[in-house]
């Protein structure tokens, strides 16, 4: 608090992804129809309990084996929604939101692309009709290998919609950046921006070899690179935003100590809040903010969380 006036929450949330936003009470009601068990792990991830990142695959997948239809979709559409804090007078909201079509619609055959589109775009209409802008972003699983980054491309590509902007690797930082920076260089030919999941499960320097080996303009998480003081310089000088997500961070990186959100910060990285897979692991971009809060920011460092959450959002970019 500075003058009476205590900063509201940013009004973007600026890393969601679509598999992972399904209400906890939702996935459970369906398991329960269908007499599945529900995963120890995604159980512990509701608790708010740390786990292994290999932990939180399957419980992941199993959430996310729920989106069969165009009106699940459009259901997590309108949870991302809530998961904003109210409207602000003066201030753009958006979300940056990521989805895995090759998994959904290729891998697991849970729904068409065709019907996995349909239900995204009447969410996305219904958010713009509320103000919100959404730009979607194709995540490609790391672990999966360069041939599967090559197949979300071949599914999707000729049959993008316009609000479909991006490309990124998430999953596990198994394989070297420069093995996938073939993959980032066509989706850059076909007009998409790059990001990558970088610096989480896998080392810091994987943030340094996405940007350089793989040419990607966006880290997110990256907390590993909190190591690594060149790391911090090379994204404060090349102005990379990187998207933090503090409660997924706390639950999926044992090794993280004190968040370094801060340390980030004050070494001039572009940081800002998201929710990650906020249906999995509890939380919403008003509890972040007061997360972000507790780790002992100034009311400076505030305003700059917040300028950096609209600033660098690519939902709010022409």
């Amino acid at each position: 608090m500075s003058g009476g006036l205590t900063l509201l929450p940013p009004s973007v949330d600026r890393h969601a992804h679509l598999e992972g936003s399904l209400d906890a009470a939702w996935v459970r009601q369906q398991a329960a129809l269908e007499g599945k068990p529900i995963p120890a792990t995604l159980e512990a991830l509701w608790r708010t309990e740390t786990i292994p990142f290999e932990g939180f695959i399957p419980a992941f997948f199993f959430s996310c084996g729920f989106l069969r239809s165009a009106e699940a979709a459009r259901e997590i559409l309108r949870a991302a929604l809530r998961r904003l804090p109210p409207p602000e007078v003066g201030m753009p909201r958006g979300i940056d939101l990521w989805v895995s079509p090759h998994y959904l619609c290729a891998h697991e055959k849970l729904l068409s692309l065709d019907d996995l589109w349909r239900g995204m775009d009447d969410g996305i209409a219904e958010a713009r009709a509320q103000g919100v802008k959404v730009a979607v972003i194709l995540d490609a699983v790391n672990h999966f290998g360069v041939a599967h980054g090559h197949a979300v491309l071949d599914l999707v590509l000729g049959n993008l919609p316009e609000w479909v902007i991006g490309f990124s690797t998430g999953g596990i930082e198994g394989v070297p950046f420069r093995e996938w920076a073939e993959v980032f260089e066509r989706a850059r030919k076909n007009g998409l921006r790059l990001a990558a999941h970088a610096g989480e499960n896998g080392p810091g320097t994987n943030v340094r070899d996405a940007i350089l080996e793989a040419g990607v303009s966006r880290i997110v998480h990256g907390v590993h690179a909190a190591a690594h003081p060149e790391i911090l310089e090379l994204l404060a000088d090349r102005k990379i935003p990187v998207d933090v997500c503090i409660t997924s961070n706390r639950a999926l990186v044992p090794d993280l100590g004190p968040h370094p959100l801060p340390q980030m910060l004050r070494a001039g990285v572009r940081c800002a809040l998201g929710t990650d897979d906020p249906g999995v692991m509890p939380c919403t971009i008003p509890s972040e903010w007061e997360a972000a809060k507790g780790l002992g920011l100034t009311h400076e460092e505030l305003i700059t969380l917040r300028r950096n959450a609209v600033e660098d959002a690519w939902s709010l970019q022409p």
